[in-house]
């Protein structure tokens, strides 16, 4: 083939090839631009951080260390929460704080349930108007021991009958759906759940009147019982009490009867 021929095809080859590239450019769409945006952005959700506990509380335990900040979603914070933009410093004001009650971990804290520091606790949990009195118990009057914090009971007495040569006993149910507040110095159940706690000293919430009832009570008695009494039962009203060992009256058909200082009651003569 003559030089010149092998020339002018290297040309059309060349120029098919570069025709076609350029075809194919035009053919191929440019790739899309791509923007970074760096700014932060605001989270689906509104968060605020609220004071939690991590751990559990007991009752009358100090909150210490437990406490942390935590995220909450802001519609579900409410004005008793203890938020980080209103109290800035509540971490560390708060670990010297008492619990009221008992608190369980991931709770947000409410300043209803701690006492401050230095504050006394029994007094803190006494309702108003009520007054906390110890008795003297012993485990085979306190329902074998299963009598516990916060339950409900009768106080029973029970004294020597002041008549017929002081033979026999008498016994009487002198306050009835009483809660108790501790037993020995404990407010709660223990930690790992048992249910039983023999003691000695029972606590009662009681009125003033309830106060100087089973004070005369424990100068008169043998023996204090307390009854334990079913939960159904705590809702009863009670309407009579023992009110004749402080008014001096007596029960109706007894004689109140006080020698070297002690009180006993006998029978009226018909």
């Amino acid at each position: 083939m003559a030089p010149s021929r092998v020339i002018i095809l290297g040309v059309a080859v060349a120029t098919a090839v570069g025709a076609g590239y350029v075809a194919k450019k035009m053919a191929t769409p440019p790739p899309p631009e791509i923007i970074v945006d760096a700014a932060p952005r605001e989270p689906a959700i509104r968060l605020t951080e609220v004071l939690a506990l991590d751990g559990d509380v007991a009752m009358g335990a100090p909150v210490g260390d437990r406490l942390e900040w935590q995220s909450w979603p802001s519609s579900g914070v409410t004005d008793a929460f203890i938020t980080r933009d209103k109290e800035p410093n509540a971490l560390e004001e708060l670990k010297g704080a008492i619990a009221r009650v008992p608190m369980y971990a991931g709770e947000p804290m409410r300043r209803s349930k701690l006492i401050g520091e230095g504050q006394s606790f029994m007094s803190s949990i006494l309702p108003s108007g009520k007054r906390a009195v110890a008795t003297q118990i012993a485990a085979d009057t306190s329902a074998g021991g299963f009598i516990l914090p916060n339950d409900f009971v009768d106080v029973i007495m029970t004294r020597r009958n002041g008549s017929a040569g002081g033979e026999g006993y008498i016994t009487e149910t002198i306050l009835k759906n009483i809660r108790v507040l501790a037993i020995d110095q404990a407010i709660q159940e223990d930690e790992e759940g048992r249910r039983v706690r023999v003691g000695d000293t029972a606590t009662l919430e009681l009125t003033p009147q309830q106060a100087e009832i089973i004070t005369v009570a424990q100068q008169m008695a043998d023996r204090l019982t307390l009854a334990l009494r079913a939960v159904v039962d705590t809702q009863e009203v009670i309407e009579e009490e023992a009110d004749y060992l402080v008014s001096g009256n007596g029960r109706r058909g007894t004689v109140r009867l006080i020698k070297s200082g002690e009180v006993s009651e006998v029978g009226a003569r018909k």
